[in-house]
């Protein structure tokens, strides 16, 4: 006879806590401790190389950029996170004055890996969506060319595009932004991501 185990509940202050300890990022879903899985040197290039070109473009600007270790409460819930890449307009709403945890930003980039892109594109995207502020997602794949654009329309509706190729130019709907994708892949070998 095989026994379900009920996971073990975690409250946010007990997360908050064992997170200031942990070796490694973990996610915290309505009580469950999810570990975060580790970063590939492409994964890691194209987060980098996406921050410099935003960080050169929105720069003296009333904006901030915040990539990686800066943690995203989602109150409605219960999630905190870490997303690869967030831009945030004016002044940061901190999650209980915790200056390692914001609240709402503008658009949220993600370099999709195999083990988390369907949560990426799926549940997570929902959670996303409950933020105010939130107006447009960038998912980057680090495998291929591709770019999925999900924008907030005037009428509360996400539009999709996609850019497939080598020589496409990624323009953001909610800061004035464009990449080229030399740009967004420079240094990013795709055979070395099909083996890692």
């Amino acid at each position: 006879m095989v026994v379900q185990t009920e996971p073990l509940l975690y409250s946010p202050e007990d997360y908050l806590k064992l997170e200031e300890t942990a070796e490694f990022k973990h996610e915290y879903r309505d009580g469950e401790i999810i570990p975060m899985t580790g970063g590939t040197t492409n994964h890691n290039q194209i987060a980098g190389n996406a921050y410099f070109q935003l960080k050169l473009a929105l720069r003296g600007q009333n904006y901030r950029l915040f990539i990686g270790d800066v943690r995203l409460w989602i109150p409605d819930y219960r999630l905190y996170t870490y997303p690869d890449l967030m831009v945030i307009r004016g002044d940061v709403s901190y999650h209980e004055n915790r200056s390692d945890t914001v609240l709402n930003p503008l658009v949220i980039v993600e370099v999709l890996s195999k083990s988390t892109g369907n949560y990426d594109r799926g549940d997570k995207f929902k959670f996303y969506r409950s933020i105010p502020e939130f107006q447009e997602y960038i998912l980057i794949d680090q495998y291929q060319y591709s770019v999925e654009q999900f924008v907030k329309t005037e009428m509360g509706k996400w539009q999709l595009n996609f850019y497939e190729s080598a020589d496409a130019i990624l323009t953001l709907s909610s800061v004035e932004f464009q990449i080229n994708f030399a740009d967004l892949y420079e240094q990013v070998n795709f055979k070395q991501s099909e083996e890692e």
